[in-house]
């Protein structure tokens, strides 16, 4: 499981360092692609297989919907391994999707890793804080 917020920055070749506490879940692989809200989703490759498998049985081709949230999420994968100092690249697509540029937050949501722009990062969170309570009651909790 993914945990936690790191402040860290792309290098001038669009490389990140990954938190080291993340490193030894995606050392085997893993998988960066568009995320919602404008950051970058990261999952080890056995997640993202798993997860594409229930996306193509649970996505109708006929549903536009369906077709538009495939497209946008498998147009921009890109597979990837950390290196031996646990970086990753990011592909200028991804970079320019989430508004990459020096500075990004990595943190950990669960299954997966959201990178983000810093500053949009700390501008969502009061209005993630707002919808919290609704969205917990929702949830049942």
């Amino acid at each position: 499981m993914f945990l936690g917020e790191y402040q860290h920055s792309l290098d001038a070749k669009g490389r990140i360092i990954l938190p080291s506490k993340f490193r030894a879940q995606l050392e085997s692989g893993l998988t960066i692609t568009r995320g919602l809200d404008h950051c970058i989703w990261l999952l080890p490759t056995a997640t993202w297989t798993t997860w594409a498998e229930k996306l193509g049985e649970q996505l109708g081709v006929g549903d536009p919907r369906a077709r538009d949230f495939a497209r946008f999420l498998f147009s921009g994968a890109h597979e990837d391994r950390p290196d031996k100092q646990g970086r990753i690249s990011v592909p200028e697509n991804l970079r320019k999707h989430a508004g990459l540029e020096r500075d990004v937050t990595v943190i950990g949501n669960g299954r997966m890793v959201e990178i983000w722009n810093r500053e949009r990062w700390e501008a969502s969170l009061p209005e993630q804080e707002a919808r919290m309570a609704e969205n917990l009651a929702d949830l049942g909790l």
